[in-house]
């Protein structure tokens, strides 16, 4: 099998290319691959697309950088059956990969190229792809603030997530929209504080918005919070992150869950969202599930979270904050 990396060169805080092609070169187990670094953003995909219409042999194409650079290899593989997806996660944001148990795993170079692969969902607005979630509302204005300071000393960086927190509770408490997951409105007042839509279990680096999230079941999870005041959300906050916020009592006037397999939303002229990091200006849009999509290399020591567990349990239940 063919092993191509897609380097971002503009991820992380210094290009990765010698630093991982040294490396490649010191493989125990040699393999056939080759680096392709991006130009601009929308390269990767492009690259990939063209490379599997011209050849026809098994290839897996490795994400090297964040989230968007996940993202756009994603969009390049999806759809070419002799082409599947790994991460090498060294850009600023990865949190796909922390539903296997974090970066470390997939940092192992010798592991990861023999890694073995399964089918995990994808989730698709229109004729584009996401593979870690969908989020609006707070999240919203969290995504675009860290966009504006992801390079800026102290908040930029590691502390973008939280920099963007403190614009939302100025600029986002209450987001006009309606939300409906598979034919059910979930808040008929229409509006809420924040939605995820989520195949993985992370956003923002460290908020754990979907802990039952199972990224190969043909379902989305779905978390609605209801507007808040400033003091229920400082309260609410530590709890979420931590992802305890399902079954925790305090959350049940506030909190919306589903899993299903379409979601759609309807708002407002400038209504914005997060697809993957990548934020877009649309105010009516429908989330579907894309069962089974791609192929993903996960190395044999990297499982996915504990949390996961309880899923099956959880399906039987009824769902939180529903009356």
């Amino acid at each position: 099998m063919k092993h191509v990396f897609i380097i971002n060169p503009a991820a992380g805080k210094e290009n990765s290319y010698r630093e991982l092609q040294k490396s490649l070169r010191e493989l125990k187990k040699p393999i056939d691959y080759e680096l392709y670094q991006t130009k601009a953003p929308g390269d990767a995909t492009a690259y990939i697309r063209d490379y599997c219409r011209r050849y026809t042999e098994p290839v897996r194409f490795y994400a090297c950088g964040g989230d968007g650079t996940l993202n756009e290899t994603v969009n390049g593989v999806v759809g070419f059956s002799h082409a599947s997806l790994g991460c090498y996660p060294c850009g600023s944001g990865n949190d796909f990969v922390k539903y296997y148990g974090g970066k470390r795993y997939f940092l192992n170079l010798e592991e990861l190229v023999q890694a073995p692969e399964e089918y995990i969902d994808l989730m698709r607005v229109g004729n584009k792809y996401a593979i870690n979630a969908t989020h609006f509302g707070f999240d919203s204005c969290v995504a675009k603030t860290m966009m504006n300071v992801r390079r800026k000393k102290l908040i930029g960086g590691k502390n973008a997530y939280t920099t963007g927190v403190v614009v939302g509770l100025a600029k986002a408490m209450k987001n006009p929209c309606k939300v409906y997951v598979d034919g059910e409105l979930l808040n008929p007042k229409g509006s809420i504080l924040l939605c995820t839509v989520a195949n993985g279990q992370y956003v923002g680096g460290s908020f754990r918005c979907a802990p039952r999230s199972i990224d190969n079941d043909g379902k989305l999870e779905i978390c609605l919070v209801k507007p808040v005041s400033h003091i229920t959300f400082l309260k609410l906050i530590g709890d979420y992150t931590k992802g305890l916020h399902l079954d925790n009592p305090k959350f049940k006037k506030y909190l919306e869950y589903r899993r299903g397999t379409t979601v759609r939303v309807e708002a407002p002229d400038g209504f914005i969202y997060s697809f993957d990091g990548e934020l877009v200006n649309q105010n009516r849009f429908t989330v579907e599930v894309v069962s089974r999509a791609v192929r993903f290399a996960v190395p044999k020591s990297a499982s996915p979270l504990p949390g996961l567990l309880h899923v099956p349990f959880y399906e039987a239940a009824q769902p939180v904050g529903k009356s």
